[in-house]
């Protein structure tokens, strides 16, 4: 089955312009068989398709629920939990990422860092010391080794990091737009119809494979220079998110415990 497994939608990112059904038109127009919706911080794109779309139509279509975690400490973290599993604290972004990790395998799911090689703040290894984020990659479950949204030489590096460490690698688009929807791919080798198969099939680590194409109308692209303050800004934003929620955050993480 193929996969778009970095999907940002309109309902649930505050960046994202697709709606969620318009998303799942393109796709099937492509040949897709399903996607993984991972909005930032949110679960509300997948709620959309839930509470309105589910059951009534796109029926040969199965979307998965999954998010884009900020960490505080090792940027973007693509999760995916079983499907009878729900975790407020998983949409309360600033959590550093060994917390995380403990906290998805304990209630069963899986994660792994997104464009793991690309923008500073955004990506693991260029967030905080190589040495210390070399370590953490030991823990996760998948690499996402083609993002369109990438360069050739950031997902190049990705999938070295990847065979090093024997881990599954994903690809996917990592949508904002229509234009970009699945120019990356997963595929899988066998039947995925909710997150508890798709956990199953990565945990094996055997027959996933991605690839793709690049999309050359990024906003690092369009901007040129001006993206680095971007960047920077995002430094300030998510410390600034981070501390506006530790109250919540230490709320549920009590709970959990």
């Amino acid at each position: 089955m193929k996969f778009d497994m970095h999907c940002h939608t309109r309902e649930g990112s505050m960046d994202g312009k697709v709606p969620i059904e318009e998303f799942i038109e393109i796709l099937k127009a492509k040949g897709f068989q399903g996607m993984l919706v991972t909005d930032h911080n949110s679960y509300k794109g997948y709620r959309a398709w839930r509470d309105y779309v589910k059951g009534y139509r796109h029926r040969d279509f199965v979307v998965l629920k999954g998010i884009e975690y900020d960490t505080i400490d090792a940027g973007h973290i693509l999760v995916i939990m079983p499907e009878n599993v729900k975790l407020k604290i998983l949409e309360l972004r600033g959590l550093p990422v060994m917390m995380l990790i403990d906290i998805v395998h304990r209630h069963g799911g899986i994660l792994g860092p997104a464009h793991p090689c690309g923008e500073r703040y955004l990506s693991i290894l260029r967030t905080g010391k190589y040495k210390n984020r070399m370590v953490v990659m030991k823990k996760f479950d998948f690499v996402e080794a083609f993002n369109a949204c990438e360069d050739e030489h950031s997902n190049h590096m990705a999938e070295v990091i990847a065979r090093q460490f024997d881990k599954p690698t994903f690809g996917g688009s990592d949508a904002h737009k229509a234009d970009c929807v699945g120019l990356g791919y997963t595929e899988f080798p066998v039947p995925i119809q909710c997150e508890s198969d798709l956990i199953a099939c990565v945990r094996t680590g055997e027959g996933v494979t991605c690839g793709g194409s690049f999309y050359r109308g990024t906003t690092r692209e369009r901007i040129g220079r001006a993206n680095s303050l971007l960047v920077q800004s995002f430094w300030f934003y998510n410390r600034l998110g981070s501390l506006w929620r530790r109250r919540r955050r230490r709320k549920e993480w009590k709970v959990l415990s």
